[in-house]
């Protein structure tokens, strides 16, 4: 059991950042809803047929549990990635509903096929979430999947067998090797500064990383660091006309957007409503390709917007002895200034400061 007690973190928003990044978010969002209008639809056709179950109301049960599979599903349907508390409620109540329905069955080998759901909440559970929710629903499978065995043994231990099995198997080789990837994955580090709608650093993150990349680099190299800050120049307007489903979109696409126009090594963050901000290191004094990189990307967007950008370009040797985080913080204030400079003369340019003298 050491692949359940290794203490890997909860991934939620370090796997959907993924997810955004590759843009995936809303092809998974609907697979995750279908999944659970699927495992709900038993249920429902047995709350049509009261022998489904020996118990007095259970028909009434099965209903409420497929009323329950349409009300996890929901969040899902929606345009915007669900929180990590409603992920771990759907694991729960998801659970709750299975170990509740396969016991109702009046057939236990019904019962049995029906556990097979389990193997969906297992390795959604050990993808997403830590290993502590994967223990709960892993707990809640075995204790599930063996009463209904013993049941089907008191009549037919052949056939008990026979059938517990194949659903045993498919619910360890689903929980381990989701387990195993969820290891991989987070052997580089598990990230959750990322903004959940975006899948981009928050400020903090970008802070961080940030520094880290300034401390990283050689001073003796003639690089330059480059923080540039872009606002999009229409947000206020899109909002109050559209409202903020169209403002999330716009969102979304800008960030994606951005992550397909800068090099792979710059950072991105999300850091306000509207700001977006980037950094990276450049061997030339001019990052006006950037500047107008990130302006086409912008502008190419389906919402066709803009961004009033400011951009900052510092030599990194005179920033040698200064602490990073205070040189970050400096230059994202200068670009923000720069930025709203940009703006006051209309909006869709750059306005550019390059200190020989690195503050």
């Amino acid at each position: 059991m050491k692949i359940f007690s290794s203490g890997i973190p909860d991934q939620y928003y370090a796997v959907t950042s993924r997810l955004a990044a590759q843009g995936h978010q809303q092809t998974t969002m609907r697979m995750v809803a279908s999944c659970i209008l699927l495992l709900g639809l038993p249920a429902a056709l047995a709350a049509r047929n009261p022998a489904s179950s020996p118990w007095g109301h259970g028909a009434l049960a099965f209903a409420v549990i497929a009323l329950a599979c349409i009300a996890m599903a929901t969040p899902w349907l929606r345009y915007r990635w669900p929180s990590r508390a409603q992920s771990t409620a759907a694991v729960v109540l998801g659970t709750f509903t299975l170990t509740v329905g396969c016991s109702l069955a009046s057939d236990p080998l019904a019962g049995l096929l029906i556990a097979t759901g389990f193997v969906f909440v297992l390795g959604y559970a050990a993808l997403f979430h830590g290993a502590r929710l994967q223990v709960v629903v892993a707990a809640a499978s075995a204790a599930t999947v063996l009463v209904l065995a013993v049941r089907v043994a008191m009549t037919d231990i052949a056939t008990a067998l026979a059938v517990t099995a194949p659903v045993v198997m498919i619910n360890v080789v689903m929980a381990f090797g989701c387990r195993t990837i969820a290891e991989v994955a987070a052997a580089g580090g598990v990230r959750t500064d990322v903004e959940p709608l975006t899948g981009l650093l928050t400020r903090d993150g970008f802070d961080e990383l940030a520094a880290t990349l300034l401390g990283a680099r050689h001073r003796d190299d003639d690089r330059y660091f480059v923080v540039a800050v872009a606002a999009l120049d229409n947000f206020g307007p899109l909002q109050s006309l559209q409202g903020s489903r169209a403002t999330d979109r716009a969102r979304v696409a800008v960030g994606q957007a951005l992550r397909e126009t800068v090099r792979r090594d710059a950072l991105i963050g999300h850091v306000g409503d509207a700001e977006f901000v980037v950094a990276d290191t450049f061997t030339t004094t001019d990052p006006t390709p950037l500047a107008e990189r990130i302006r086409g990307a912008v502008a190419g967007t389906p919402r066709g917007l803009t961004a009033s950008i400011g951009v900052v370009c510092m030599p990194l040797r005179p920033l040698a002895d200064r602490p990073p985080y205070d040189v970050i913080d400096e230059m994202v204030a200068l670009a923000t200034t720069a930025m709203y400079r940009a703006r006051r003369r209309g909006g869709n340019q750059a306005e550019y400061i390059f200190d020989k003298e690195g503050m």
